[in-house]
C-alpha cells in the first residue's frame, strides 16, 4: 500500500483545496493516471497514481488540506480486474415499410435540443409561443413540465430563479476557495497599500477596426488564429511602457524596480474566479504570437490548466471588462504592479471631428496607477501614447510616423 501525498508547488503555497477526484474509491487506476484536481491560491493543478492499483480515499472533494497531507492510498498488489467480455446483441428484425410506426407523442421541434420538456408541455410552449427560459423547471434533472408551463402562463413577468418557488427566501452558503481567499485578499491589499488613481481617456477604434475587417480572413488563414483586440493592446502598451518606464516599475521597499521589457498581464474570468496569466516579452512578439498566446492562456484558463509559470510574473496588467458590456471602470492594480490598463464597451457615439459632428466607435480607457512611482504627468503621458499608436495603427511597427522618420522631424 502506497500513499499518496499533497505535492509541493511553491514556496509561498502551504494549504491547497481538493477539487475533484476523477476516479471512483475502488476504482483500478493505471500509473501516472490522473486521479484528482488540486486548487491552490494561484493555479490548479493535477494529481498522477504513483503506481498501479486499486485507490482508496481519504480526503473529501471541497477539502482544505496541507503540503504533504495524505490524500489517497494505492494498494498496488490488487490484481488489474479482467476486461468484460461484451455480449453479443441480438439481431432487431428490420421494421416493415408497409407499416410504420405510429406517432405516439407530440412532436417537440419547436424546443430547443437543450431545453428538457415532457410533450405536453413541449406543445404548449409551442403554441402559446411562450419563451422557455421563462419556464421555472420542476421535474427531474431540470425538466418542464405541463404545471410549469400553466404557472408561467398564470403568472407572466413572475419569475422565480432556478429550481426555486415563486417568492423564494431561500439562501445558500458555501465554503470560499482558495483561489476566491486570494483575490479578496490581494484586492484589500492593493487598496490598502498603494496611492491609486485613474486616469481616463477615449480611443477612436475606427482605423483598428478597418485593419481588421480587411486583414482578419487573411490572417486566420496564414496564422491559424483570429485577429483581435487583444494584440493591438497589447502591442501598444509595450511601446508607452518602455518610454514610460516608472509604468513599467514597482516599489520594493525603498527600491525602485524597472523592467526592461514588457510581461503584459491579461485578465481572464473563469468560473472559480479571476485569474491573470501573462504574456512574457510582448514587445519581441509579433501580432500572431499574440493572439497565439492570448487563445492558448485563456483556453488553459477556462480548463483550470493553468501552472504557476503562467501566472508568476508580469509588469503591467490588461483587463478587458468590455467583453462583459462595462461602459466606463476603475479597475485595480494587480499588486505588486504599478499600473493597469481597463479596456471598455466600443459604442458608436458622436465626435466633432474638423469642425463636423461624426459618429465614431469610441472605447473608454482607464488607466489605475500608484501615485507612489508614477507621476500624474507619466501617467497621463503613457495614456495618451497608448491612444495615439490605436488610432494610427501605421505606428505601431516602429513606433514612430513613418512619414516623420523619413524626413528626421
Amino acid at each position: 500500500m502506497i500513499e499518496i501525498k499533497v505535492p509541493a508547488v511553491g514556496e509561498s503555497i502551504t494549504e491547497v483545496t481538493l477539487l475533484k477526484w476523477n476516479k471512483q474509491k475502488g476504482d483500478y487506476v493505471e500509473r501516472d493516471e490522473v486521479i484528482a484536481e488540486l486548487e491552490s491560491e494561484k493555479a490548479t493543478f493535477e494529481v498522477n497514481a504513483e503506481k498501479a492499483g486499486v485507490i482508496q480515499y481519504t480526503a473529501a472533494e471541497g477539502d482544505s488540506l496541507k503540503i504533504g497531507d495524505v490524500l489517497a492510498s494505492i494498494d498496488e498488489t490488487a490484481a488489474k480486474p479482467a476486461t468484460a467480455t461484451p455480449k453479443e446483441t441480438p439481431a432487431v428484425p428490420a421494421a416493415k415499410e408497409d407499416k410504420p410506426a405510429p406517432v405516439t407523442e407530440a412532436p417537440v421541434a419547436a424546443v430547443s435540443n437543450d431545453i428538457k420538456a415532457t410533450p405536453v408541455a413541449s406543445a404548449i410552449i409551442a403554441d402559446k409561443k411562450l419563451d422557455p427560459k421563462s419556464v421555472t423547471p420542476t421535474g427531474y434533472q431540470g425538466k418542464i413540465m405541463k404545471e410549469d408551463v400553466m404557472a408561467a402562463l398564470t403568472h407572466p413577468g413572475q419569475k422565480s430563479y432556478e429550481g426555486q418557488e415563486l417568492f423564494s427566501r431561500n439562501t445558500r452558503t458555501e465554503k470560499m476557495s482558495n483561489l476566491r481567499k486570494t483575490i479578496s485578499r490581494r484586492l484589500v491589499e492593493a487598496k490598502n497599500t498603494t496611492a491609486m488613481l485613474t486616469t481616463f481617456n477615449e480611443v477612436d477604434m475606427s482605423r483598428i477596426m478597418e485593419v481588421r475587417n480587411k486583414y482578419k480572413d487573411k490572417f486566420k488563414e496564414i496564422h491559424g488564429v483570429g485577429l483581435g483586440f487583444m494584440s493591438f493592446f497589447a502591442k501598444a502598451c509595450a511601446i508607452a511602457l518602455g518610454e514610460w518606464p516608472s509604468v513599467n516599475g514597482y516599489i520594493d521597499g525603498d527600491q525602485l524596480i524597472y523592467h526592461d521589457y514588457a510581461d503584459i498581464s491579461i485578465a481572464v474570468s473563469t468560473p472559480r474566479g479571476l485569474t491573470v496569466p501573462v504574456i512574457r516579452n510582448a514587445e519581441s512578439l509579433s501580432m500572431a504570437d499574440i493572439e497565439k498566446k492570448v487563445v492558448e492562456l485563456a483556453g488553459k484558463a477556462r480548463d483550470s490548466k493553468l501552472t504557476t509559470e503562467d501566472l508568476t510574473g508580469g509588469s503591467f496588467t490588461i483587463t478587458n471588462g468590455g467583453v462583459f458590456g462595462s461602459l466606463l471602470s476603475t479597475p485595480i492594480i494587480n499588486i505588486p504592479q504599478s499600473a493597469i490598463l481597463g479596456m471598455h464597451k466600443i459604442e458608436e457615439r458622436p465626435v466633432a471631428l474638423n469642425g463636423q459632428v461624426v459618429i465614431r466607435p469610441m472605447m473608454y480607457l482607464a488607466l489605475s496607477y500608484d501615485h507612489r512611482i508614477i507621476d500624474g504627468r507619466e501617467s497621463v503621458s503613457f495614456l495618451v501614447r497608448v491612444k495615439e499608436l490605436l488610432e494610427n495603427p501605421d505606428l505601431l511597427l516602429f513606433g514612430k510616423d513613418p512619414v516623420k522618420t523619413l524626413l528626421g522631424v
